[in-house]
């Protein structure tokens, strides 16, 4: 970090955005300082009029925060484009080093890699991993290597690069922005994962939706993704079960302990024998799962604290249980319907891919097994189990029920059915 301020000219690290004039005081002069910044807007305003008014309405701008400390001072003219600097995290935690120690130790920090780490990643077209059109797309927010973002530019992608402003946009960088529930949208929507669906349908989201349009007054509580999710602005941003809602430990229930174990093993955390394998310790590694007992707990507990603001400590746990419920009652019938295709794999009636010795469906590389009942499998993992679970903790009953439990019946009714008709023309 020291190397690359003095490089900027300055001499001192501000902990804090507001700290940026002791920049000043301690290292480039204020004249020198403010040519910097007039030569780019001079330029810019012609160039990208839009990105000199966002800044201008900024707290950069208030702050003199210039071009130049975020994008370097080595690009003067439109023949040196390609010197500007791209943003990336560490510009962001000259100032801001609270937060970004907090992302960096949360799932957002993860969530590039997280998707690389999933074998269908690769099987998708190099047009539609590199051009960030697919799951990429909102998987950028993740930290990345400079290898990956030099390749990413080369591409001429930039925006959610410096991983900040895929939620606190360029070139305003409003904290108010990144603190309205819309600001998760754009990511959190879609089939497997329709976050924001459940939220700004449940009464949270509609007291939220109120208050803004000022039928409700701005004091009303109104919680929004971000007061549950970032209690006191902590962008570490976790949750108890992380997005799969697997435990590596389970207590106190052996029909659930053993219902999750079966889809450990379908989400290919195993070899053969059933001992731990490469694709665990990644998992492990991306914190994509919760590894024992007390991790979980220690989530639950601070979810709790956020809850208790509006609600009381009994009422907050109760609702939270009836998440759990339903992560149990899924996972039971998620279990049966693995257990049913697994024990066709096992019969020879469904050939598995050649080089695969694994004796469960694989939900990390749906297409590898692209056959009607191992995607009606698939989908009742990726989308009705999601939306499930997710829909009673974000209280909302038409997805709890309608889009998740509902349909993980009717999927695993099919999925019977399905097996049974193969069995039938195997002649077994």
């Amino acid at each position: 970090m020291a190397r690359e301020l003095r490089k900027l000219g300055f001499t001192k690290v501000c902990v804090l955005a507001g700290g940026y004039n002791e920049w000043v005081k301690a290292g480039l002069p204020l004249e020198k300082k403010w040519n910097i910044k007039k030569e780019c807007v001079t330029c810019h305003e012609s160039v990208t009029p839009e990105i000199v008014s966002d800044w201008r309405l900024s707290k950069h701008s208030r702050k003199e925060v210039s071009c130049s400390v975020c994008h370097g001072d080595y690009h003067s003219s439109e023949d040196d484009v390609e010197k500007a600097r791209p943003v990336t995290p560490d510009r962001c935690t000259l100032c801001h080093q609270i937060q970004g120690d907090q992302f960096t130790a949360g799932k957002h920090a993860q969530a590039w890699y997280a998707m690389r780490a999933l074998p269908s990643a690769h099987w998708k077209s190099m047009s539609s991993l590199e051009g960030l059109k697919d799951c990429e797309s909102c998987h950028r927010i993740g930290i990345k290597s400079p290898r990956i973002i030099k390749k990413l530019l080369e591409k001429g992608v930039g925006f959610g690069m410096a991983s900040c402003d895929v939620c606190h946009t360029r070139h305003t960088f409003f904290k108010r922005e990144a603190q309205q529930p819309q600001a998760c949208q754009t990511c959190h929507n879609g089939a497997d994962h329709p976050q924001w669906a459940m939220y700004s349908g449940s009464k949270h989201g509609v007291r939220h939706g109120l208050k803004q349009m000022g039928v409700l007054p701005e004091s009303t509580s109104a919680p929004t993704c971000q007061t549950c999710h970032m209690e006191q602005g902590d962008h570490e941003v976790r949750t108890a079960w992380g997005f799969l809602a697997v435990r590596l430990e389970m207590k106190g229930d052996k029909e659930w302990a053993a219902a999750s174990r079966t889809i450990l093993r379908a989400l290919g955390l195993f070899d053969p024998d059933g001992k731990p394998n490469r694709r665990m310790k990644v998992m492990k590694r991306r914190d994509v799962l919760r590894q024992t007992d007390a991790d979980w707990k220690k989530e639950r507990k601070k979810m709790l604290v956020g809850c208790s603001r509006c609600h009381s400590i009994s009422f907050a746990e109760q609702e939270l249980n009836k998440g759990d419920f339903m992560i149990r009652k899924t996972d039971l019938l998620m279990a049966d319907a693995i257990r049913i295709v697994a024990g066709l794999y096992k019969d020879g009636i469904l050939e598995r891919p050649e080089g695969d010795t694994q004796p469960f469906p694989d939900f990390m590389a749906p297409l590898k097994r692209p056959r009607s009942i191992e995607l009606k499998l698939w989908r009742m993992f990726g989308e009705y189990r999601m939306r499930a679970f997710q829909g009673v903790f974000h209280s909302n009953p038409t997805y709890a029920f309608w889009h998740g439990l509902g349909e993980m019946e009717q999927a695993l009714c099919e999925i019977k059915e399905m097996a049974g008709l193969l069995r039938k023309n195997a002649g077994n």
